[in-house]
């Protein structure tokens, strides 16, 4: 169910689609457009896991503002920090203190809620999906924020599972992985909508922070044990390995970010893309600012060996070491995100996705909000979903999430030519630019 404002149709916009989008919801007083659910699931409770962390708090604000008729259940072990966030939150908010690692204090939470939202990372080194198998069992719906590769395929391996209690679930149905899985797939359905001889050829993910984004240590832990990993990629419909923060592009962000190095990482949207869109060719890469946070990660992958890079406890002590830092060098650069999707064709046509935002936990809260009244509003078919996959987030869905998870941006771009972007040139009329 749409809301009843919507932006215009992102499915088939034209070469000067460009929107400018002010609203900030950042805070709980900010006005956004509401959104009214089914009356089934119109007061539904909704318990967010790891809702007193940044990312997951952010959630939890963005479901209260946009649909204040949601009970909003902060889930973690801090009762203090807990407790604080539902003082935010406001009446309709209650705190549950649970353990991930005890499988009773799991389902015991998830047996009075309708959907839960698995935002306690980091993913990388999880050996389980504990939640999504609590979520099948007590037959709540499901939504993680997870940014790593095996563990979305082995959430992905709870299908029939999940098919057999009527559960639906999606996994990496964040920030990125999530919205910008979205924008990529909606690229290749207006490629293929315009021409179905012109086939997608390529498609390149390229994400850039400022410092750690605001997330902290969160970001920094999971960035590092990626370091320890080969990243996949494909090239014209073969699997590649290759060295991580490798591959370096300088990558035009365009309004407010400009150009920014990014290198190859090893995300779970890259074979999504590959499998699910059926693009041939797919990567994705990452950045950060100041220039010393790139050199630093390229050089770790130098220094320390693997073995290291894939030592929770060590690399945990490496955080912890450089965590002051970190926050100090946040409270400077800032907490920018941007995200540009790249999709070019047999043709050499080409088409580009940009999404940018002030404050990445604010952003990555109401993509992740949004994902989760998609699965209230009926989008989500029972089974473990990827977001480009339609049974996961139905067609006409996306355009709605879309519009949701754009608020708050100071740029938000769907299907443009590159060189409309990159040149910032003016339309006189009848798509005709100078």
């Amino acid at each position: 169910m749409a809301p009843a404002s919507v932006l215009p149709n992102l499915k088939w916009l034209p070469l000067n689609s460009k929107f400018n989008i002010k609203s900030q919801l950042q805070t709980s007083n900010i006005d956004v457009d509401t959104v009214k659910l089914p009356e089934k699931t119109r007061n539904s409770r909704v318990l967010i896991l790891g809702g007193t962390g940044r990312v997951g708090g952010s959630t939890a604000i963005a479901l209260s503002n946009l649909c204040p008729d949601l009970r909003i259940v902060v889930a973690g072990r801090n009762r203090e920090r807990g407790e604080a966030m539902v003082a935010k939150l406001g009446g309709n908010s209650g705190f549950s203190q649970v353990d991930m690692n005890d499988e009773n204090s799991l389902q015991n939470a998830l047996q009075e809620v309708d959907l839960v939202v698995h935002a306690a990372g980091p993913f990388q080194k999880e050996e389980k999906c504990s939640v999504l198998e609590a979520a099948i069992n007590t037959k709540t719906a499901y939504v993680d924020i997870c940014d790593d590769t095996k563990y979305a395929w082995r959430a992905k391996s709870f299908m029939r599972r999940a098919l057999g209690a009527n559960v639906p679930a999606i996994t990496t149905g964040g920030l990125c992985p999530g919205l910008s899985t979205v924008m990529a797939a909606e690229l290749v359905r207006a490629a293929l909508s315009e021409s179905d001889q012109d086939k997608p050829e390529s498609l390149r993910f390229s994400y850039y922070i400022s410092g750690t984004g605001g997330a902290g240590p969160a970001v920094l832990l999971g960035s590092l044990f990626l370091l320890g990993e080969e990243v996949v990629a494909y090239s014209k419909g073969e699997k590649v390995k290759l060295e991580p923060y490798s591959g370096k592009l300088n990558v035009d962000f365009e309004e407010g970010i400009g150009k920014r190095d990014v290198y190859l990482m090893n995300l779970p949207e890259v074979r999504c893309a590959y499998e699910n869109l059926g693009v041939p060719t797919v990567s994705a890469r990452f950045g950060s600012a100041p220039f010393f946070w790139n050199w630093g990660m390229e050089n770790l992958t130098k220094v320390l060996p693997l073995e290291f890079l894939r030592d929770r406890s060590k690399v945990g002590r490496l955080v912890e070491l450089f965590g002051p830092l970190i926050e100090a060098v946040d409270g400077i650069v800032g907490e920018h995100i941007s995200m540009r999707v790249d999709l070019e064709c047999a043709s050499d046509r080409s088409r580009v996705a940009i999404f940018s935002h002030r404050k990445l936990s604010t952003a990555a809260g109401i993509a992740t909000a949004a994902f989760a009244l998609a699965i209230l509003e009926g989008s989500t078919e029972p089974g473990v979903w990827f977001p480009d996959e339609v049974q996961g987030l139905a067609i006409e869905a996306r355009e709605v999430l879309l519009k949701r998870a754009s608020q708050g941006t100071f740029n938000f771009v769907m299907n443009r030519s590159p060189w409309t972007i990159e040149t910032n040139p003016k339309e006189h009329g009848l798509g005709i630019y100078v």
